[in-house]
C-alpha cells in the first residue's frame, strides 16, 4: 500500500491586512472538519453534522428559524435575495453594498432580472428617509416594484447598524410592504461591537433573512442562511441546487460551523479582530493628516492620508486597498498578531514622519 504524500510546511511572508480573507482556518473550524472526515457519511446534508449545525443556529438565535449551507457569500445572498423576489420586483440597497458593487450582477442573474435600486449614502449605511425616498419614487407599471430591503452588517465601511437603528429600518419596510434581508458576511463582528444577542439584530428587530459568514471569521469557505420566517424558504433546497450550492458532502461546510458555534470562537474571532483594528487607531490617533475615513467599530480601518504616505507604505512592503475613498483599507482577521499591528503603526508613524520632512 503507498504511503501518504507528505507535505513540508510552506514558508510564509509577513502577515498583512488587505482583507481578512487572507486568513487561514481556525483551530476550532478545522478540527471539526477533521472530526467530520473520520469516516464516511450520508451524501447532500442528510448527515448528522449539517442537522447539528442547523440546529446550533437555532439555539443561538432562539429561533426555529429554516437553515441552509452555501459556498460563499456572492450565492448566499443571490440566492436569498432571489428567493423573496419575482422577476419585476426590485431590490433597495445602499450604493456601496457588496450586491451592488462586488458579486458580478449576481442578484439579478439568480432572480431573473430583479433590479437592484440603489440609495446614495455617504457611510454605507441605509436610513429609513432613504429606503421611503427610493420605494415611493415611482409607483407605476413601468418601474420594477420594490420588494426588498438588504442591509449590510457591518456595512462595507466597517460601521454597525444599532438595534434600534434596524428597528426603525424594518419598521419603515413593514409599513411599505417590503422585506428586510441582511447581509452578514461580518455579522460575528457586528455582534462583537454591540455586545448583544444575535436575536437582537435579526428576528427580534425585524429581520426576515440573514446570511451568516463564515470564511471571514476563520472558516475555510462556508456561509449560512436563516430564514426566520420559514415560508419565505418555500422550496429554497431546490433553489440551491440549481444554483449548483448543494454540496454532495455537505457536512464538510456544516462542520466547521459546529465547531464556531458550539466552542464560541464566532464570538471570540471577532472580538480578537475588531480589538486589533481598535488598536491600530489608537496607536496613530495622534499622527497630523492621518485620521480614520469612518468610525472603527469592527475589524476594519479605512486610513486617511496623504498620497505620498501610502506610497511609502506600499515601498515599506504593506499590502491594502484604496478603492473606497481613496483611502487605506485594513482589514483584521481572528489570527491578526497584535505585534504585526504595532509593526504596522510604527512603519505608519515613521512614513509621516518622512513625508513631513519632505514637505519641510
Amino acid at each position: 500500500m503507498s504511503q501518504p504524500q507528505q507535505f513540508a510546511p510552506q514558508q510564509f511572508a509577513p502577515q498583512q491586512f488587505a482583507s481578512d480573507n487572507y486568513a487561514g482556518i481556525c483551530p476550532e473550524a478545522w478540527a471539526a472538519m477533521e472530526a467530520a472526515n473520520a469516516g464516511s457519511a450520508p451524501a447532500y446534508g442528510n448527515d448528522d453534522w449539517t442537522q447539528r449545525a442547523a440546529d446550533a443556529f437555532r439555539a443561538l438565535f432562539a429561533s426555529d428559524c429554516e437553515v441552509f449551507f452555501a459556498f460563499n457569500g456572492t450565492a448566499a445572498n443571490s440566492l436569498a435575495l432571489a428567493a423573496l423576489c419575482q422577476s419585476y420586483h426590485s431590490v433597495i440597497c445602499s450604493s456601496s453594498a457588496h450586491v451592488e458593487t462586488d458579486e458580478c450582477g449576481a442578484p439579478e442573474f439568480f432572480s431573473n432580472g430583479s433590479k437592484l435600486l440603489v440609495a446614495t449614502t455617504a457611510d454605507g449605511k441605509l436610513t429609513p428617509e432613504a429606503i421611503r425616498g427610493v420605494a415611493t419614487s415611482r409607483s407605476d407599471i413601468h418601474f420594477p416594484k420594490p420588494r426588498v430591503v438588504t442591509i449590510t452588517q457591518p456595512t462595507e465601511t466597517g460601521q454597525v447598524y444599532s438595534i434600534d437603528e434596524i428597528r426603525a429600518i424594518a419598521a419603515t419596510c413593514r409599513a411599505l410592504g417590503l422585506k428586510l434581508h441582511m447581509d452578514g458576511a461580518r455579522f460575528a463582528h457586528a455582534c462583537a461591537h454591540l455586545g448583544c444577542d444575535p436575536a437582537d439584530i435579526t428576528w427580534r428587530a425585524g429581520v426576515d433573512v440573514l446570511c451568516f459568514g463564515g470564511t471571514k471569521n476563520g472558516m475555510a469557505v462556508g456561509e449560512a442562511i436563516l430564514f426566520f420566517d420559514r415560508a419565505l424558504a418555500q422550496d429554497f433546497d431546490y433553489r440551491c441546487k440549481q444554483a449548483g450550492q448543494l454540496a454532495s458532502k455537505m457536512r464538510f461546510l456544516a462542520a466547521p460551523w459546529v465547531g464556531m458555534l458550539e466552542s464560541g470562537a464566532w464570538l471570540r474571532n471577532a472580538e480578537h479582530a475588531n480589538g486589533c483594528a481598535s488598536q491600530l487607531a489608537a496607536a496613530i490617533r495622534d499622527l497630523p493628516e492621518v485620521a480614520p475615513m469612518f468610525p472603527v467599530e469592527a475589524n476594519a480601518l479605512f486610513l486617511q492620508a496623504p498620497a505620498a504616505l501610502l506610497e511609502d507604505l506600499r515601498e515599506r512592503g504593506w499590502s491594502f486597498y484604496t478603492f473606497i475613498g481613496g483611502g487605506a483599507r485594513f482589514m483584521f482577521a481572528w489570527d491578526s498578531d497584535p505585534a504585526r499591528v504595532d509593526e504596522l503603526a510604527a512603519d505608519i508613524r515613521a512614513a509621516r514622519e518622512a513625508s513631513a520632512a519632505i514637505a519641510a
